[in-house]
């Protein structure tokens, strides 16, 4: 990097610490934490939620949804870890990758969900030791004929229960074996689309069988250092407007009573519930917290993440608890209507910019206001805080790491887009270029 550019970044870092150093925060130990902090980036974003199996044995839809056709996506999984690896690039610090199980080297077989092992994935682990980043794991029970019905692990068909059953049992399996190669515990996460369009007459009995369901699928036990289980709830998605089988307190019920993680979605409540809100009082009571980072618009429409209030109001509950080391963070969106590599980093960088203006909020003086009835003065540094120069830290934590600082970034992925993704769509360059 040129000396001049150095010179540069180191001044407007130098005056940027000293006007937070004024306000009682220090900016050196929010680098220093925020570098410690892994967000998961999913992989499902390369190629609109596609996967790698062969196209007879799967079918779009079970409650998933990629609009858009953007020239480009991944087309296999030499590709699609080609374009995470580009976007890893682009983001500061050291981050995860998030597997779905249709994400398998499959050989060209025609593998069923009820058959995965691990030796489909033994390929990402090569290369996840090879990028020096940790994996994580989800099982696919959407986007399946045997997920049309729209019930999987809570269907009246014991045949339909069962397959699922397997399915879950195996991801688990691959989990854990995952966590044990890389060192680092795998978290498996859980999403079902099961429920209905329309308000059903009986609610009951689907629930009491995703429990018996659940309750058998856990029956085999992990060591947490290897894998870590987390169940994500929603309130409606597509074809289930009416009724979702496991709902927020369906989840929370079971996975407080379990010791399971619960995963909080923030696309996945209603727009104007307060996921933040949940943060200090889920982590009452449990030891550990999965957060998946999405946006929503009028419905649960999985846009890509960009640094809003909500997002901020997220990241200020998790430092200010305290509890960082007990939350883990994954984004989950998929936006075929733009450059998916640009998809993954402006909603990565958006959640640690999120987190990194929650580091150098002056906590202490903030509390004591709060504590003394100072509601005029707790206010008053919340909005100016909002004026101080927290883009001179941000580009300096860039620069730290190796990674271009904003608007430079762009460059980057179109560039790739006409090295890379432009053959992939038979075209020698994009339109717009």
């Amino acid at each position: 990097m040129p000396k001049v550019t150095e010179a540069r970044h180191e001044l407007s870092y130098a005056l940027a610490r000293e006007r937070y150093a004024g306000l009682g925060a220090d900016t050196d130990q929010a680098l220093a934490t925020l570098a410690t902090l892994s967000l998961s980036l999913h992989c499902w974003q390369g190629d609109d939620v596609g996967g790698f199996e062969r196209p007879e044995a799967a079918l779009a839809g079970g409650g998933i949804q990629a609009t858009g056709h953007y020239p480009g996506k991944a087309r296999d999984v030499a590709e699609l870890r080609a374009d995470i690896g580009k976007a890893l690039s682009l983001i500061p610090g050291r981050q995860r990758v998030n597997l779905h199980a249709i994400y398998g080297e499959f050989g060209g077989e025609t593998i069923d969900r009820d058959a995965v092992e691990p030796r489909h994935f033994a390929g990402w682990v090569e290369w996840a030791r090879g990028q020096r980043v940790k994996l994580d794991f989800n099982a696919t029970c959407f986007s399946h004929p045997l997920a049309d019905a729209g019930f999987t692990l809570s269907s009246k068909d014991a045949g339909i229960r069962r397959f699922w059953i397997e399915h879950v049992r195996r991801c688990r399996a691959i989990a854990a074996y995952i966590g044990y190669a890389q060192g680092d515990a795998c978290i498996h996460n859980l999403w079902i689309p099961d429920g209905m369009k329309d308000a059903p007459a009986d609610r009951w009995s689907h629930r009491a069988l995703l429990k018996e369901a659940l309750d058998e699928v856990f029956a085999t036990e992990y060591a947490p250092a290897e894998m870590k289980d987390a169940l994500e709830c929603k309130l409606f998605g597509i074809g289930s407007e009416a009724y979702v089988v496991g709902s927020h307190e369906f989840y929370m019920g079971y996975a407080l009573s379990r010791r399971k993680m619960l995963c909080l979605d923030l696309g996945h409540f209603h727009p104007t519930e307060s996921v933040a809100d949940k943060v200090s009082a889920v982590l009452q009571f449990s030891d550990e917290l999965l957060l998946h980072l999405s946006r929503g618009v009028r419905w649960d429409s999985d846009h890509v993440v960009v640094l809003s209030d909500e997002l901020r109001a997220v990241a200020e509950e998790c430092v200010r608890g305290g509890r960082l080391g007990s939350i883990h963070l994954a984004l989950d969106y998929f936006d075929a209507s733009m450059n998916r590599i640009g998809a993954w980093v402006i909603g990565a960088r958006a959640v640690l910019k999120a987190f990194l203006l929650a580091l150098l909020q002056p906590a202490a003086r903030l509390r004591q206001a709060e504590e003394a009835g100072d509601y005029f003065s707790r206010l008053a540094l919340l909005e100016d805080l909002k004026s101080l120069p927290f883009g001179a830290v941000w580009d300096y934590y860039c620069w730290k790491t190796g990674v271009p600082a904003d608007l430079a970034w762009q460059d980057e992925v179109r560039r790739y887009e006409g090295q890379a993704l432009s053959r992939r769509a038979g075209h020698p360059r994009m339109a717009h270029e």
